[in-house]
């Protein structure tokens, strides 16, 4: 998909007795050029935090085993634990198999998003054709939103190249956008062809997600520094700083035109109550700041036939 990059991930061990490290295939690395590997892995890392840790989550038809819900429950995707991969651990969310699955986090607020990494339940074992877990994660999407509906939001990565050999245990995708909600869906729908190695059913085993970008909105660059250079820019371009997005009372490319003519709100798209004066209607929220005119009532004198007083 046009702008998405993946990766998997490579295990490195150290070897004691000649300062070296090994990799999983057996060839040297040398211990300075792996410092300098880790040095740039570092800095990477610090340039954005997970803000899917500890936030609400939610499983579609969570799995449940004689009245045991916390074992298997949605949370455990966002708890920032993550060294064993089995169900019964608790570190896991688990639900039941079914034709459609859904996992989603809340992030409680609209943060700019760099990327998103899901660890897949594995049971430790060994993850290929024959491991009888992978088939159901095969076809995946992943989501970001404003709601809690993944169709209003923006489509990050759908999975329709991996097979059994080579969906990875830890998949990672760029997706520099803005939302509130990170949704995992997956589906195996009646009438529907797919291919012979895919599962008869579906999945949300999701042993960790993580959101990664920068905490405060409003800031954009590669370690969130860089304020949007548009004053009433509200959310901007997550490497070049354009404007995707004005605070509520402003629109134009660059947010440089205040909502006039009776209009508040993002992209000025709300109308004004009848006010007691349209010209004190705030631009942000609305709110009627001298009154109502006669026969209207609130806050945004939208209501009622009373007179205010």
């Amino acid at each position: 998909m046009r702008g998405i990059q993946i990766y998997t991930h490579r295990v490195i061990k150290f070897d004691q007795i000649d300062n070296t490290m090994m990799s999983l295939s057996g060839h040297s690395v040398y211990s300075h050029d792996v410092l300098t590997v880790l040095f740039c892995l570092l800095t990477v890392s610090q340039a954005y935090v997970n803000v899917a840790l500890n936030k609400p989550a939610y499983t579609m038809g969570p799995f449940v085993f004689d009245g045991n819900y916390d074992t298997f429950d949605a949370s455990n995707a966002v708890d920032g634990l993550k060294s064993d991969l089995r169900a019964w651990l608790g570190q896991c969310a688990v639900s039941g198999y079914r034709q459609t699955a859904t996992w989603w986090v809340n992030l409680t607020t609209i943060h700019r998003i760099h990327h998103i990494t899901i660890y897949f339940r594995t049971e430790n074992g060994q993850w290929g054709p024959s491991d009888g877990l992978s088939n159901r994660f095969l076809g995946f999407s992943v989501y970001v939103s404003n709601t809690t509906d993944r169709l209003q939001g923006t489509l990050c990565y759908k999975d329709d190249n991996f097979t059994l050999a080579t969906i990875p245990v830890v998949f990672t995708a760029t997706c520099p956008v803005y939302g509130q909600y990170v949704i995992y869906y997956n589906e195996r729908l009646p009438g529907v062809t797919y291919p012979d190695y895919y599962s008869d059913h579906v999945a949300s085993d999701l042993c960790e997600v993580e959101v990664y970008g920068c905490p405060i909105t409003r800031y954009f660059g590669s370690n969130c520094s860089l304020l949007c250079p548009d004053v009433n820019c509200q959310y901007c371009h997550t490497e070049t700083g354009t404007c995707h997005g004005c605070k509520p009372g402003y629109k134009g490319h660059r947010c440089e035109m205040v909502c006039e003519g009776g209009t508040y709100g993002a992209g000025c798209k709300e109308t004004c109550g009848t006010c007691r004066d349209v010209n004190q209607c705030s631009i942000n929220n609305g709110t009627c700041l001298t009154g109502c005119d006669a026969g209207s009532k609130g806050d945004l004198c939208k209501t009622g036939k009373c007179v205010d007083k």
